[in-house]
């Protein structure tokens, strides 16, 4: 008997380069640019639909990202982080049935066009100084937020961590960790919302390939491409993305 898979083909165009992005993210190379993922695959399904399909996914590309990364993390910097992003996987888990579908298309629109802007027009320094404790846990509680409700949590927080000067591979390694931990406390709570449903998870395996493509070619595309090409056609992506999603979400119906 064959599974219930969607069958738009609209939806495979867009989801398909929305889990190669991801699975890109997740090698290291164009890392943060997974918040991505969501905003496409919105383009054909609701944001919640779309965050549901992306879990399979990103527990295969957390589980490779953990292989590679598992001995650099700053533990002391995950003992503060990963509290104040399961505090906002909690608000996001009993927020989530009050939220229209198209009022989060418009946020997550919103929230794409802003990491944008603050990317182009205040792109971090080595010498910017380092966030206030406070402030890192309302970022880290924003990031768990977006990570729950769109899978969207890496813009709040490395705006608190890229300023600490991290070694790369420390970097890497510890947001690789954070996001491990903030996927796995979702799959309860979309359990409890109704998400993981037989259509959402048939459809997730069938992307599922796509996601080890992915994490393959941005191993390729790092001694390839120029970083600054990449970033540049991502960039173009965030902006139509954003701009339809804020359309979906705030137009005259």
């Amino acid at each position: 008997m064959s599974l219930p898979l969607l069958t738009d083909p609209f939806f495979y165009a867009v989801a398909i380069p929305a889990v190669l992005l991801l699975g890109i993210s997740k090698s290291g190379f164009g890392a943060g640019f997974g918040s991505l993922a969501v905003p496409l695959m919105a383009l054909a399904v609701t944001v919640p639909q779309a965050a549901a399909m992306l879990m399979p996914v990103l527990f295969v590309t957390d589980m490779l990202g953990l292989a590679a990364f598992r001995k650099h993390f700053d533990r002391k910097l995950l003992r503060f982080l990963v509290p104040w992003g399961l505090v906002g996987t909690l608000a996001g888990t009993f927020s989530f049935k009050l939220l229209d579908p198209r009022l989060v298309s418009g946020v997550v629109g919103i929230f794409t066009l802003v990491f944008l802007a603050q990317r182009l027009l205040f792109p971090p320094k080595p010498d910017s100084p380092h966030p206030p404790t406070w402030l890192g846990a309302i970022l880290t509680t924003m990031s768990g937020f977006t990570s729950f409700i769109a899978h969207a949590g890496g813009p709040p927080v490395s705006a608190y961590v890229i300023p600490m000067r991290l070694p790369p591979l420390v970097f890497a390694a510890t947001m690789s960790v954070y996001f491990t931990v903030m996927n796995l406390s979702k799959w309860v709570p979309y359990a409890w919302l109704g998400l993981l449903d037989v259509r959402n998870m048939a459809t997730s395996l069938a992307l599922l390939p796509f996601a080890f493509i992915g994490v393959w070619t941005g191993v390729r595309m790092a001694h390839r491409i120029k970083p600054v090409l990449f970033y540049r056609l991502v960039y173009c992506g965030m902006l139509l993305t954003g701009l339809k999603l804020v359309w979906d979400g705030f137009a005259p119906r």
